[in-house]
């Protein structure tokens, strides 16, 4: 007999942190839909914890990510190329540890924010002959057109995607329009616009003047990449700014940071992790990053204009977003490091030019999305337990 409460299974990776995000705000989203009184989520690092070889690729992806940015393209057309989450070497080593899991806490639906991890729960419902019983859900994190094939599955039940351009491309890669909906990316509640009284609170908060222009120099979940080469130039910059430097899960890049901070000429204050990156948004004037998907909508919900990294060509699965943001004038490309301090104070001195991005965010931004994956997440559940949740006001 079944339970009455919902039991709902996301499954992730932490290849980067934005499919981590996106897997903790549906989970949030989905105890808010039903006032956390009745549903039951567990999230699954599924590539990671079911083999130790998987664990190995994710480690490595991420060091490339950290370490070796330039080298992911090469990462992306291998992997679109030999499409290992399609393989029976992956599937034989993964299957016991999946499948086991899967039986013991047996899930109402499955939701998938990782293009490499629903392939391999098609294919135990498939096994099981569970496919008309149990949705497989994806959420798919990549906002636009040029993302990793491994997103497309035959047996997914609903695909949830960002937008009509990557709704065409999982079109282009054979997923039936049937099979879609646009929904927007989720993102946590507490990724809201800021007013000046938000910003200013931010601010004190980290030790910062609540009055001066703040940038948000952000290295990432991992903490790499281009940016740190970036932050030494801004450092050495004469700028009438505020920066804080976030040096993500990299000790080393933090103390890095703190000896560049102290020969700073401006006031910077350098933080390592931090599950508070909306306050961070909150605090920043505008912030420089890598644009993963994820990321570049937090900022944008947030309504903070984005200097992006383009000192390497981007991932193919971020390109778009670069051209969205870029063509929407919410954000500029930053494509030599030493243009930063320029950069910068044109944001300063150009107050037409600064406000104008800031208003370009609000059109971006689906402030929305997050209800609306749950309530398609939620549709999809059997009467008795679909009926057995209330909806928050």
């Amino acid at each position: 007999m079944q339970p009455s409460n919902p039991k709902i299974l996301i499954i992730s990776s932490d290849t980067g942190g934005g499919h981590r995000s996106a897997a903790q705000a549906i989970a949030v989203g989905l105890q808010r839909f039903w006032h956390g009184e009745s549903v039951v989520v567990r999230i699954m690092r599924a590539v990671e914890e079911s083999h130790h070889i998987t664990e190995r690729l994710v480690n490595v992806y991420n060091w490339m990510l950290r370490n070796k940015q330039g080298w992911m393209k090469y990462l992306y057309w291998v992997v679109n190329r030999f499409r290992p989450e399609t393989r029976e070497f992956f599937h034989k080593r993964c299957m016991v540890f999946i499948r086991d899991s899967f039986e013991k806490w047996c899930p109402h639906i499955v939701v998938s924010v990782h293009p490499l991890t629903q392939h391999i729960f098609g294919r135990i419902l498939r096994e099981l002959d569970l496919q008309d019983q149990i949705p497989l859900v994806t959420v798919v994190t990549d906002p636009c057109y040029g993302f990793w094939k491994g997103w497309a599955c035959d047996d997914v039940s609903l695909y949830l995607v960002a937008n009509e351009d990557a709704q065409q491309q999982l079109i282009d890669y054979g997923v039936s329009p049937s099979k879609i909906k646009i929904s927007g990316l989720p993102l946590h509640p507490k990724f809201r616009a800021a007013d000046e009284n938000d910003a200013r609170e931010a601010r004190s908060a980290y030790g910062l003047d609540p009055d001066k222009f703040t940038v948000f120099v952000n290295a990432g979940w991992i903490g790499g990449g281009n940016i740190p080469r970036i932050f030494k130039e801004l450092v050495r910059g004469e700028l009438d700014v505020q920066a804080i430097f976030l040096a993500g899960r990299n000790e080393e890049l933090r103390a890095e940071a703190e000896e560049l901070a102290r020969n700073a000429k401006f006031p910077v204050k350098v933080i390592g992790y931090s599950d508070e990156i909306e306050k961070l948004m909150h605090s920043a004037n505008v912030m420089i990053s890598k644009l993963g998907g994820l990321t570049t909508f937090e900022a944008i919900t947030c309504r903070v204009p984005i200097i992006a990294d383009v000192t390497t060509p981007p991932m193919p699965q971020e390109a778009g977003t670069l051209k969205l943001i870029a063509g929407r004038g919410a954000g500029l490309m930053l494509e030599k490091a030493a243009d930063i301090v320029p950069m910068i104070r044109s944001l300063q001195t150009d107050e037409q030019r600064y406000n104008d991005m800031k208003a370009a965010t609000i059109a971006l931004a689906r402030p929305n999305a997050t209800e609306d994956i749950v309530r398609e997440i939620a549709a999809l559940l059997p009467p008795p337990i679909a009926d057995n949740r209330s909806i928050a006001a």
